[in-house]
Formats: C-alpha cells, sequence, structure tokens
C-alpha cells in the first residue's frame, strides 16, 4: 500500500467511525468513538493539507473530551431525590422502560408493595436512573432494582448515588439479592461484595 492509498483509507476510516458514534445507545460510546474518528481525521486533514477540515475536527475533539470529563465526574449528575411509590411519573418510567428493566431484572414486579423506597437520579434535570427496594429495620437498603437507561449506562449513575443513600440518607448498607450475571458484574466493579445469598456494600466506592 502506498502512501497515498493510506492517506485515503485513513480519511474514509474516521468517517466509518464517526458515523457509527451516532449508532450508540451509550453517550459514553458515542462520544468515544466521535473523538476517536475526530483524532483520526485531524491527521487526515493535515496530511492532505485541509486546514478547515483540521480546525473543525479539533474543536470537535474538545468539545467530546469535555463532555466526557463531565460525565466522569459525579457532580455532572447533579441530583438524587426520592419519589413516591405512587407516583404516576415513576409508573410511567417504568412502563418507558420495561422491556429494558426485564432484561436486567427479570423478578422485579413494579406492583411489590413491598418495595416503598425510591430514588430519581438525574442528568440536567432528566431522570437517568432509578432504583428501588425497601429499608429494613436495621437500616438497610435492600433493592429490588437498580436501573440506568442505555445512554448513561456508562456514565456511573451507581458511583454517584451510592455514596449519597449511604451518607445523606443514612441507610447502613445497601443489599442486593437475585442479581443476574450481568448485573452481578457491575455491582461487583462499583465496590459490592458477595456475602451468602446477596451482594452488600456497606461502604461506597471511590
Amino acid at each position: 500500500m502506498n502512501t497515498e492509498t493510506f492517506i485515503q483509507a485513513m480519511g474514509y476510516f474516521s468517517t466509518v467511525l464517526i458515523l457509527i458514534s451516532f449508532l450508540m445507545t451509550s453517550v459514553v460510546k458515542l462520544r468515544l468513538f466521535n473523538l476517536i474518528g475526530s483524532i483520526i481525521f485531524v491527521i487526515f486533514a493535515f496530511l492532505t493539507k485541509s486546514y478547515p477540515t483540521a480546525i473543525m475536527n479539533i474543536g470537535l475533539c474538545l468539545i467530546n473530551i469535555y463532555f466526557l470529563i463531565r460525565l466522569a465526574k459525579s457532580k455532572s449528575l447533579t441530583l438524587h431525590l426520592p419519589i413516591d411509590r405512587d407516583s404516576a411519573y415513576l409508573n410511567e418510567f417504568l412502563k418507558l422502560y420495561q422491556e429494558d428493566i426485564r432484561g436486567f431484572f427479570p423478578d422485579f414486579n413494579p406492583a411489590d408493595e413491598k418495595n416503598e423506597t425510591a430514588f430519581f437520579v438525574y442528568y440536567d434535570m432528566n431522570p437517568v436512573g432509578l432504583i428501588i427496594g425497601h429499608k429494613t429495620e436495621q437500616g438497610v437498603l435492600d433493592i429490588a432494582m437498580d436501573y440506568t437507561i442505555p445512554k448513561y449506562r456508562d456514565a456511573s449513575v451507581g458511583r454517584y448515588l451510592y455514596p449519597h443513600l449511604l451518607g445523606e440518607e443514612g441507610f447502613t448498607a445497601l443489599e442486593f439479592r437475585n442479581a443476574g450475571e450481568k448485573h452481578a458484574k457491575y455491582l461487583a466493579k462499583v465496590g459490592f461484595r458477595r456475602e451468602g445469598d446477596c451482594y452488600r456494600l456497606t461502604e461506597a466506592k471511590a
């Protein structure tokens, strides 16, 4: 492959990466793929002396880096609020994502009155995460469902919420039973430890 062909291939490859990025359901993956594609496009633009294209893609790189840093910081997830289990808004959220929720939490029953405690996590005032469970007499939050919408599934919603539940909300521990294989890996990643028939967290992972 000669140099000219290699440069052209680089341009096509970066274009494909940028196009693929817009197919990502996760906002983090979208930004990452877009960033990588833009970096390659910057190199391609300089090699072909297309400086306006280089400038535009440098700008895209900076924008993607800014939003990735913003997503990586817990302050991006600006608010967590308890919500009434009988809330019409909560019920509509559960209906909207019911198929995806069932895939991660097949045993979760939205109508189970035992699960009286619920919290939403918001990103720019948009609900991106939901946790539902019940508080035991020992002050433990027994979690029935800990769900994040696909777009923000890589944005560390749990890492933001868990410290608040163990701190501000006063729970002594968080426990999760009946976790599927996929969710169990996530729980282990964010600091939960397997204890008997449940995964337990007493101190949030930094």
